[in-house]
């Protein structure tokens, strides 16, 4: 658990990038979209006001869930960081809409104007920051094995490749194709709700204890190895957090005493925590008779 408490700390450095990044960069790329007259760049960093929006849900829930366990939290407060997410989906999607439709009511007006390229060039510098930004975090991620910071890479590099749309849609315009700035902006308002959307899915499943089917066959496959483990009755996965908590009642010899079956226990806690990375197992030992299957 101290490593878990440790690795959080760690992912806080991850969160402050993002969320100074992403200030700076909204601010700047909303100020010269008002001036070059850019629906995509305006769009874009409405997409990056939400994403600090985001970033400081992640950090908030980071550092909630370093608080060590309580009276009233005794699994620690580990969900912090998942109802934090939980926060940043809705007020994505929120503007995302807003986007969406302000950019339509636009389009149907007819006042669609060229954008200065000035704005082409934001969105292209924009675009070469935030793949540095995903670097620093997917390696910050594989570092300290965080989901979390892992996703917040993930949403850098869709900003990336956002800011790179904007980019197109804007050359786009030079050339005469004045729809094309606001398509692009259009474009942009819908990846932030699928963006949104994924983030709630996720948060979500989490919240009401999904856990992925394949990595639980995974880890029956890693525990029915160990050569004293006759048999796997019921297995069972969640995620705290970040955190996968793990129930399994295995099958033992029932001629074991309790300190061989002891042993047997944190043989298998310490496999998968080694191969699996599960930092919590609750094991249920049953004796083993020759028609349990």
């Amino acid at each position: 658990m101290d490593q878990s408490y440790e690795n959080l700390k760690k992912g806080e450095k991850g969160a402050w990038l993002s969320i100074i990044a992403y200030l700076v960069l909204s601010i700047v790329k909303l100020w010269i979209a008002y001036i070059g007259n850019s629906e995509a760049l305006r769009a874009d960093g409405l997409n990056n006001s939400t994403d600090v929006i985001a970033s400081i849900a992640l950090l908030v829930g980071l550092k909630i869930s370093r608080i060590p366990p309580d009276q009233d939290h005794r699994y620690g407060h580990y969900r912090a960081e998942t109802i934090a997410s939980l926060f940043a989906a809705f007020i994505m999607m929120t503007v995302g809409i807003q986007v969406i439709i302000n950019i339509i009511q636009k389009l149907f007006s007819g006042s669609t104007v060229q954008p200065d390229l000035l704005t082409a060039w934001t969105a292209f510098g924009s675009a070469v920051i935030m793949l540095l930004v995903y670097r620093f975090n997917l390696s910050l991620s594989r570092k300290i094995n965080s989901s979390a910071i892992y996703a917040a890479a993930q949403d850098n590099r869709s900003d990336a490749l956002v800011s790179l749309g904007a980019f197109i849609g804007i050359i786009g315009a030079q050339f005469g194709v004045f729809w094309l700035d606001p398509i692009a902006g259009l474009l942009v308002g819908f990846i932030i709700c699928r963006t949104a959307w994924h983030i709630f899915k996720d948060a979500t499943h989490s919240l009401t204890d999904g856990f992925d089917e394949k990595q639980l066959e995974k880890i029956k496959a890693s525990v029915s190895n160990v050569s004293q483990v006759k048999h796997i009755r019921d297995i069972k996965g969640r995620f705290h957090g970040n955190q996968a908590l793990i129930d399994i009642t295995i099958l033992v010899d029932p001629h074991l005493d309790v300190q061989e079956s002891h042993d047997i226990t944190v043989q298998v806690e310490q496999l998968l925590a080694d191969k699996h990375h599960i930092a919590y197992t609750h094991i249920h030992i049953e004796p083993y008779k020759s028609i349990d299957k």
